[in-house]
């Protein structure tokens, strides 16, 4: 395996090409996010949202990989403020009826404690909120984190609307390093958004990659790029969008699979065969 591609945000943070997602592998957190740094892996995404992710567990196979000698400072940790409407009312992880100001810096600190460190490479905003006045409250409560040194950048996950993104961007005074977004047909695979991140520094994390793709991975010219290659459809896939400069997010809970994801720095593909996977997302 090549040596594991890294993208510098425009903050100046390194970040991995791939990221381990792991989001619903609750009491196999741990044990998976180990095999996925052992593997080669070197970013983590989780999110303060116990519905979805057990991000204490995250922080047991951090501790785990110090012991083996992985220290912290060589990963990539990535976490989220999750909204109350993104919570399990039974499980909120701050005050429901706190300030929104103040369930962002609770979230934070539970997040913290959770993944026994002392900062995050990375904050993102789980989903956007409305009215936009209170979106900016939000974002300056992020902004307050970041500008301790304890987030060292910040970020937006299923934010689908390009207006949201640029007025964000425009009013922010730590602007988005990162959009995080499903990457699926039904929003044209963010054409339009992907453009104006790329127009303005911004790197854009894709995930469902796979689980929303399936008619992509099938496609004959697609099977026939992997023949010629040697190489899995999945491979192929991720290939495509790494050198598109999308950063991938995977979760599974395969070895094989981590192994696979991971050989996607062993080749490059073509220019010709960059294109004819476009063409795939540009008819689908």
């Amino acid at each position: 395996m090549r040596e594991l591609k890294w993208l510098r945000s425009a903050v100046g943070v390194n970040m991995p090409g791939l990221i381990y997602g792991t989001a619903w592998k609750k009491e196999r957190t741990a044990d998976l996010v180990v095999k996925a740094i052992q593997a080669g892996f070197r970013g983590i995404d989780t999110a303060c949202q116990p519905k979805h992710y057990d991000e204490p567990l995250v922080g047991e196979a951090l501790h785990k990989l110090e012991e083996h000698g992985i220290e912290r400072e060589t990963l990539f940790i990535q976490t989220k403020f999750t909204p109350l409407s993104g919570q399990d009312p039974r499980q909120v992880p701050y005050d429901k009826d706190a300030t929104i100001e103040s369930q962002v810096n609770q979230s934070f600190e539970a997040s913290l404690r959770n993944l026994q460190t002392q900062y995050v490479d990375s904050l993102v905003l789980h989903s956007p909120v409305a009215p936009r006045a209170l979106l900016m409250k939000l974002w300056g409560a992020m902004e307050s984190i970041q500008k301790t040194g304890a987030a060292r950048q910040l970020g937006i996950s299923n934010c689908y609307d390009t207006k949201v993104m640029r007025q964000l961007y425009a009013d922010a005074n730590v602007k988005p390093a990162v959009v995080q977004n499903r990457f699926y047909k039904k929003t044209g695979y963010d054409a339009d958004l992907r453009n104006w991140c790329s127009n303005h520094g911004v790197i854009y994390q894709s995930f469902w990659t796979l689980s929303a793709n399936p008619h992509i991975l099938a496609d004959k010219a697609l099977r026939t790029i992997a023949r010629k290659y040697n190489k899995t459809e999945a491979q192929i896939f991720f290939r495509h969008l790494n050198q598109s400069g999308i950063v991938v997010l995977t979760g599974t809970c395969s070895e094989q699979h981590m192994r696979e994801d991971l050989g996607i720095f062993d080749f490059e593909l073509s220019a010709d065969d960059l294109k004819n996977v476009s063409l795939l997302l540009n008819r689908a």
